[in-house]
Formats: C-alpha cells, sequence, structure tokens
C-alpha cells in the first residue's frame, strides 16, 4: 500500500479533467478574529462569527491522476484499505479495530516512525440539520478550513502527550486526517480538497474553536482564483482519502490542505445522505 511517488502534473493534464461547478463557503474578510463555539455560548454572543463569502469554483475529478498525487506536494492522496470494522457507529469498535489499522495505513504511506491517532468523528447528514446541534449526528462541514494551524498543531501535541511532547516535537511532527464513506458509493456531499500548493500563507485566518475546557485553532480560509479544487467522486467504503492538515516542516512541501464538504450538482435526487467518518493522527518522524 503506496501512494505514487513524486512527479511533475503537466497544467494540460489537469485542464483536460472533468469537473463540476459548485458554490464554495470561503471567509468573507471582515477585520474580526473568527470565533465559532462547539456548544450554546453565553447569552448574548453568537454561535460563530464566521462570515461566509460563497464562491463558485471547478471541482476537478482527481481520479485520472491519483497516481501522481502526493500528500508533501498536494497535501491529499487517496489509498485502498478495506476496513474489518462491522460497525462504523461502535466507537468502542473503531477505537479497538480502526485506529490500529490506520496507524498501519500512515506508517507504510509515510514512513513514520510512530502514528497515534487521537480523535475520530462519524458524520450522517440530515438535510436542514446543524453541525453540533442537539440530538443530532456530527454533520458535514461545508465551509473551507483546515483542521489545525501552525500553532495548534504543536499544541496538540503538548494536550495530549505532555510527557514526551518536547522529544517528538524536536522531529518532524504531521497532522494527517483519514476520510473514509462508511456507506458507499458516496453522492451526498462530497469532499473537496484544495491543492495545498496553490494556497498562500496569508489566505489561512487562524479562528479560534471554542470547546468548554480549551479554545482550539483552526485555518478559515481566504478565496484566491489560483486555488485548484479536486474531489474524487463516489467514493466506496474500501477508500481512503488522506488529507494534510500540519506539517512541521518548512522546505516547501504542504503543509495545510483546505477542505470542504459541497453540494455536487450531479448528486442523483435519491442519493442517500452522506455518512462518513474521519480520523485525526499524528505522525511523527524522528531527525
Amino acid at each position: 500500500m503506496s501512494l505514487a511517488s513524486p512527479s511533475t502534473l503537466a497544467s494540460p493534464t489537469r485542464k483536460s479533467l472533468p469537473a463540476v461547478e459548485a458554490e464554495l463557503n470561503y471567509l468573507a474578510p471582515t477585520g474580526e478574529r473568527p470565533r465559532t463555539y462547539t456548544y450554546d455560548p453565553p447569552p448574548g454572543v453568537p454561535r460563530s462569527t464566521i462570515v461566509n463569502e460563497p464562491r463558485l469554483v471547478a471541482i476537478a475529478n482527481a481520479r485520472p491522476i491519483l497516481s501522481d498525487v502526493t500528500l508533501d506536494r498536494e497535501g491529499f492522496g487517496l489509498v485502498q484499505h478495506r476496513s474489518r470494522v462491522r460497525d462504523f457507529y461502535s466507537d468502542g469498535e473503531v477505537r479497538a479495530v480502526h485506529y490500529p489499522e490506520a496507524e498501519g495505513i500512515l506508517k507504510d504511506i509515510t514512513g513514520a516512525d510512530r502514528v497515534f491517532i487521537f480523535d475520530h468523528t462519524v458524520r450522517r447528514r440530515i438535510a436542514g440539520a446543524e453541525d453540533r446541534g442537539r440530538d443530532v449526528p456530527r454533520q458535514p462541514v461545508p465551509r473551507v478550513h483546515v483542521d489545525h494551524t501552525e500553532r495548534s498543531g504543536p499544541r496538540r501535541v503538548r494536550d495530549l502527550l505532555a510527557d514526551e511532547a518536547e522529544t517528538l516535537l524536536a522531529g518532524r511532527v504531521q497532522i494527517i486526517n483519514l476520510w473514509r464513506p462508511i456507506r458507499g458509493p458516496l453522492q451526498d456531499m462530497p469532499l473537496a480538497v484544495c491543492d495545498a500548493s496553490t494556497v498562500r500563507a496569508q489566505e489561512l485566518v487562524p479562528s479560534d474553536l471554542v470547546y468548554p475546557d480549551r479554545v482550539g485553532e483552526t485555518y478559515s480560509v481566504l478565496f484566491h482564483p489560483a486555488h485548484r479544487w479536486f474531489y474524487v467522486p463516489e467514493m466506496e467504503t474500501d477508500e481512503v482519502l488522506l488529507l494534510k492538515c500540519y506539517d512541521s516542516e518548512v522546505d516547501g512541501r504542504a503543509r495545510f490542505a483546505p477542505h470542504t464538504a459541497f453540494s455536487d450538482p450531479t448528486t442523483p435526487p435519491d442519493a442517500p445522505p452522506r455518512e462518513s467518518i474521519e480520523l485525526r493522527a499524528f505522525v511523527f518522524h524522528t531527525r
């Protein structure tokens, strides 16, 4: 199991890819630091100060070029993997079975010395429901974002692996998400990923994500016409999309891959609502 070795993707190949046009919700520049609460905020305080700026963009079918896409250049990739998990809604089974599977995938792909899965989220779309709403499953996030930032990546290591953090942070650290459908082929609200090499640092806006016991930080993203967007249509349950959400290396390789759920205009009206699971992992390399 491996991703393709790095190569240069020719511009005509990219331009000839089939694509759909869809609205993606970027961050509207308001001059205010974005803040979102994961729970009901105090009276009079808005749940989120984020203002969306919808942009119509072309989202290319990445399947024809997946053999040439790499985590270190575009910031994403696809691997084939049939999970032994029978019920992805069972937290215990996911932790006991899927976490070790994911560790194996990432060690094989990246050559890492150690992988630590620290989080997972199961999503099942309910029309009209709000993410993190009461008595509903987690919902797809239709907003361009990156899960971690230059600041929050190392801080999360210190939060979760305090005794080893400084030793681990002395080497290369990545945070990589593994995303797969629970039910396939997935047609409803697929995931779009932006080629990380087309995103500039000034387009990544640190944003507070407020939990009851801590304040996390993610990136919201400002629009730029140079962004190149991709998706993998009709993903099956034995396909895993890898997304790089942080990399401590600053040598020009991909560090942050923006992504978002989106409404695909080609989705059949009777398509089953999206069901998916994502795991978040620290990937450690010693010097």
